[in-house]
C-alpha cells in the first residue's frame, strides 16, 4: 500500500522549494540581448555546460526509465555509450566548428548558408515537431512520479494534473533569465537527482539480506532458461523492439541517434554553443558522455536490485520470519516510484521524490528554452518578420511569450503520451528514445547532404523532411493496423526505423539538382 507523506517529508519539500526560489532569483538575472538570453554570451564554463548536457540528455527519462530497464532487462543500455563517443567525434569534426564559424543562434542556420532560408525554416519546424514529441514524453514520465506522490495512483486524471503542475513550475523558473539560468539550474538539479539515486541504491542494497556475491549470482541466473541480467553487449541480430540495445543496433541506429541528439537537436546543441569556441564545446560534450556512464549505471543497478527485491522471494525470505517478503502490486512502468512510496522510510522518501522532480525540471527547462530559441530566431525573426529590424527587447519578450506557448503544447503532448505508452507497453527508456526518431530521420538526411555533397534543392529538402518523418510513423504498430492486414504487420525496433528513415531521406535529398549557392548573410560562408 502507498503511504501518505509525513510531516518530515513535507518539511523536506519545503526546504527544496525555498532552494528553488533562492537559486531562481540568483540565476535568473535579466538578459539585455538575444545573445545573452539564448547563448549565455558565449561565456559559460566548460564544466557547467558538460553537466547541463548530461542533465538534458538523461533527466527524468533516466530516473524512471533506468530502473525500469534494469528491472525488465539487463545492462545492454550502457553499451550505447560506444555510439555516444563515435557520434561525439563526428559532431566535433564536422558540425561544431561550422556552427561557431557562422556564429549561429540555432543549428538550423547552417542550412540557411547551404540551401537558403527556406531550408532553415523547414528544418526548424521539423525540429519543433520532433522536440514536442521528445520533451512531451519526458514530461509525461516525470508526471508519473508526481501523480503517485500527490494522488497515490497512475490514473489519467492524476497524471494530467501533475503534468500541468510541472509545466507551470518549469515555465516560471525558466522564462526570465534565459539559457544561463537553465544551465546553472541544470547543474544543481543534476546534483540533487544523482545524490537521491545514490541514497536509494544504498538503502535498497542494504535491504537485500544476502552478500554481494549472492546478488551477482542471482542476476546471472535470474530464472531457468533466462539470459543473464548482467549482459553488457549482446551480439545477436534482433531487428525487433526487444533488440534495440543490441550491438549491431548500437553501432548503426544509436550512432545516428546520437549524432542527431548532439549536433542537430537544438535542445542539446544550444548548451554547447554557449561555450567560448568549438574546442571548449567538444570538451563539454565528451565530459558529459564520460560522466553519464556511472550515472546511468546507478539507475540501471537500482532496477536490477528491484528485480531481486520483488521477483526473488527465495532470497528476500532469508531476512527472517519477522520480515514480510516484498510484493509488487503496481504496473511495471511505476516500479521505481512504487518502491519509493511503499518501502522507503519517511525523510528519505521525500529526498528521492525531490530528485525525481529535479530531473523533471531539468528536462522541461531545456525543452522550453531550446524550442523558444528556434521559434524566435528561425521562425518569428526570419520568416514572420523577414527583413525587419526588431529590437533586442522585443525579441526577448517574444521569446518569453513563446515559452508559454511551448509549455502549453508540451503539456498536451505529455497527456497524449500517457495513452500512447500504455498502448505500446514499451519500457520507459525505449519509449523516450523512440519518439525522437520522427524528427531525426529527415534532419540527418538533409545534413548529410549538406556536409558531404553539393546536391540538394528546395523541393528535395522539403520532400526529404516529409519522408524522414513519415517513414517511422508508418512503422508504428498502431498505424500499421490501419493499412496492413494482421499477418503482414511487423515489429521493427526504433533504431532500425531511424536507419531506414535516414537512408530514404538522404536518397530523396540527393535527388535534387545542385543549385547556385544562396546569398549568405554577414555571418560568413558555409565552407
Amino acid at each position: 500500500m502507498i503511504d501518505q507523506f509525513s510531516l518530515l517529508d513535507w518539511s523536506v519539500f519545503l526546504v527544496y522549494g525555498l532552494i528553488l526560489l533562492v537559486t531562481g532569483y540568483i540565476f535568473n538575472r535579466k538578459s539585455n540581448s538575444t545573445k545573452d538570453y539564448f547563448l549565455g554570451g558565449n561565456t559559460m564554463p566548460i564544466w557547467v555546460v558538460g553537466i547541463s548536457v548530461l542533465a538534458t540528455s538523461q533527466s527524468a527519462a533516466t530516473f524512471l526509465g533506468g530502473p525500469d530497464q534494469g528491472y525488465r532487462g539487463d545492462l545492454t543500455y550502457l553499451a550505447t555509450n560506444i555510439a555516444g563517443f563515435i557520434a561525439a567525434l563526428f559532431v566535433a569534426i564536422f558540425l561544431l566548428p561550422r556552427f561557431y564559424a557562422l556564429k549561429v543562434y540555432t543549428v538550423y542556420e547552417l542550412l540557411d548558408q547551404r540551401f537558403g532560408p527556406n531550408a532553415k525554416y523547414q528544418a526548424g519546424m521539423i525540429y519543433l515537431s520532433g522536440r514536442l514529441f521528445a520533451s512531451g514524453a519526458r514530461l509525461y514520465m516525470a508526471a508519473i512520479a508526481v501523480a503517485m506522490i500527490l494522488f497515490g495512483n497512475f490514473e489519467a486524471s492524476s497524471v494530467i494534473i501533475s503534468i500541468l503542475i510541472i509545466a507551470g513550475i518549469g515555465f516560471a523558473y525558466t522564462m526570465y533569465g534565459g539559457i544561463r539560468s537553465v544551465i546553472y539550474s541544470d547543474a544543481i538539479q543534476c546534483l540533487v537527482y544523482i545524490s537521491a539515486a545514490l541514497l536509494v541504491l544504498g538503502y535498497l542494497y542494504n535491504s537485500i539480506p544476502v552478500d554481494f556475491a549472492t546478488i551477482i549470482q542471482a542476476l546471472q541466473t535470474p530464472a531457468p532458461g533466462e539470459a543473464s541480467k548482467l549482459t553488457f553487449i549482446d551480439f545477436s541480430l534482433d531487428f525487433s523492439s526487444a533488440g534495440v540495445f543490441g550491438f549491431w543496433s548500437i553501432i548503426t541506429g544509436f550512432v545516428l541517434l546520437n549524432i542527431a541528439a548532439f549536433g542537430l537537436d537544438q535542445d542539446v546543441t544550444q548548451r554547447m554553443l554557449t561555450c567560448k569556441d568549438s574546442k571548449s564545446a567538444t570538451k563539454a560534450l565528451v565530459s558529459s558522455i564520460i560522466m553519464g556512464i556511472p550515472v546511468v549505471l546507478i539507475f540501471v543497478c537500482i532496477g536490477l536490485l528491484l528485480f531481486i527485491y520483488y521477483q526473488r522471494p527465495d532470497i528476500m525470505s532469508q531476512a527472517g520470519l519477522s520480515a514480510p517478503v516484498p510484493e509488487f502490486g503496481g504496473q511495471t512502468v511505476t516500479i521505481f516510484m512504487y518502491y519509493v512510496l511503499t518501502d522507503l522510510p519517511n525523510g528519505i522518501k521525500a529526498i528521492i521524490t525531490i530528485g525525481i522532480i529535479a530531473a523533471a525540471l531539468s528536462t522541461l527547462n531545456s525543452g522550453l528554452n531550446s524550442m523558444s530559441s528556434v521559434a524566435i530566431q528561425d521562425i518569428y525573426r526570419g520568416l514572420i518578420h523577414k527583413n525587419k529590424d526588431l529590437s533586442e527587447k522585443k525579441l526577448i519578450t517574444a521569446g518569453r511569450v513563446s515559452m508559454g506557448v511551448v509549455a502549453i503544447a508540451l503539456s498536451g503532448m505529455a497527456a497524449l503520451c500517457y495513452y500512447w505508452q500504455q498502448y505500446t507497453d514499451m519500457p520507459l527508456l525505449a519509449f523516450a528514445l523512440s519518439v525522437m526518431v520522427f524528427s531525426y530521420s529527415g534532419l540527418l538526411g538533409i545534413y548529410f547532404t549538406a556536409l558531404f555533397s553539393k546536391r540538394g534543392s528546395p523541393l528535395s529538402i522539403i520532400l526529404a523532411l516529409v519522408v524522414g518523418f513519415l517513414t517511422p510513423v508508418l512503422m508504428q504498430p498502431y498505424i500499421q493496423s490501419i493499412y496492413l492486414p494482421e499477418h503482414l504487420q511487423f515489429d521493427l525496433g526504433f533504431t532500425w526505423q531511424l536507419v531506414i528513415g535516414t537512408f530514404l531521406s538522404l536518397a530523396v535529398c540527393l535527388s535534387g539538382k545542385a543549385n547556385q549557392a544562396p546569398a549568405h548573410s554577414e555571418k560568413g560562408s558555409f565552407a
